[in-house]
């Protein structure tokens, strides 16, 4: 059975390419594709529909049910950042680096960008009130979060994110220190730094998530590789089986995440094929995950992910609901 449980609905800065790239994906789903007059008014209108609605409405969210639809997907997992609510803003100012200098300052600056969403609450209402929607149609729709862990911030989180009604927490690593490495503006930074030490930080960074006790599923966890800067993976092993292991007394769950396969220029899913066969050997629950930020990308790559694993020896993927894990055959 195919799902798909990392999947957002929108994502800042509100820049002109996030105009052209929705622009594109509300182009994937209109029937008329003659690029005339007529349908680039029919097209700006939908943006505008878009724009104005917000990413928190039916008429968007049934786009990735169309979606779900033409590729078969059973389960669908809608996530969101935990950074783009109000109700985390404290939380984030406190570990995220904001000093007032050049990386302080662009990082102010996304922060501003895309911390848009006056609450958490307003995402899970939406959410749930999808589910009966979703069931009539034959897919099962999902509610889950995506929250950064901070050391030193794990009781903070989890005050924000406790006693909510998610059916898993997704927990990842974007910051080094405060440094958001995925951030194409501030990408430098990997060139001041021995690659080394940030992928030993990175590894120990995650291996405190875990061991946090907070999350269902721990993402993308080679996700530093991002802009392509990687040692040799032979020195990697020991930082691969550290969290392999870490995963494995702690019963926690990872994924196959396609997002930086076709989104970025590394074209690799996370983990790599390496670190996929270390997870397997310890024999790590994964789920799995395109990170579709957009509906046309739904499911993008998820085949290769299933081949991946089915190479590895896994027969299941997991699933969840209300925080507890099942299995489902990927055979």
């Amino acid at each position: 059975m195919k799902i798909d449980y990392h999947v957002h609905l929108e994502e800042g800065p509100y820049s002109p390419g996030w105009i052209d790239r929705t622009s594109r994906a509300l182009s994937f789903f209109l029937k008329d594709q003659s690029h005339t007059y007529e349908w680039m008014q029919t097209l700006t209108e939908k943006l505008d529909s878009r724009i104005k609605e917000g990413c928190y409405s039916e008429g968007w969210l049934d786009l990735y049910l169309e979606r779900a639809k033409q590729l078969g997907l059973k389960e669908v997992g809608i996530v969101d950042h935990l950074y783009r609510f109000s109700d985390a803003q404290e939380y984030y100012c406190k570990h995220i680096y904001l000093e007032d200098d050049e990386l302080g300052n662009l990082q102010r600056k996304w922060l501003d960008q895309v911390a848009v969403m006056p609450s958490v609450d307003h995402f899970i209402d939406f959410i749930n009130s999808q589910k009966q929607r979703w069931k009539s149609q034959g897919i099962t729709l999902k509610l889950g979060i995506e929250a950064d862990f901070f050391p030193g911030g794990e009781e903070e989180l989890s005050e924000i994110i406790s006693h909510k009604s998610w059916d898993y927490v997704i927990g990842s690593v974007h910051f080094l220190n405060g440094w958001g490495f995925d951030n194409p503006e501030t990408a430098d930074k990997f060139k001041e730094g021995n690659l080394l030490d940030m992928y030993k930080s990175h590894a120990s960074f995650v291996c405190q998530a875990i061991e946090s006790d907070l999350f269902d599923i721990i993402a993308h966890l080679d996700n530093l590789k991002v802009f392509s800067y990687r040692p040799d993976e032979a020195f990697l092993d020991n930082y691969y089986e550290m969290v392999a292991k870490t995963l494995k007394k702690y019963d926690t769950a990872s994924e196959i995440n396609t997002g930086l396969s076709y989104r970025y220029t590394i074209k690799e899913a996370c983990p790599s094929p390496r670190y996929l066969q270390k997870l397997a050997e310890y024999q790590i629950p994964v789920t799995l995950s395109s990170d579709a930020h957009y509906p046309d990308d739904l499911g993008t790559n998820l085949d290769m992910a299933m081949k991946f694993l089915r190479r590895n020896g896994y027969k299941n993927v997991s699933t969840f609901s209300e925080r507890q894990r099942s299995q489902l055959s990927i055979i």
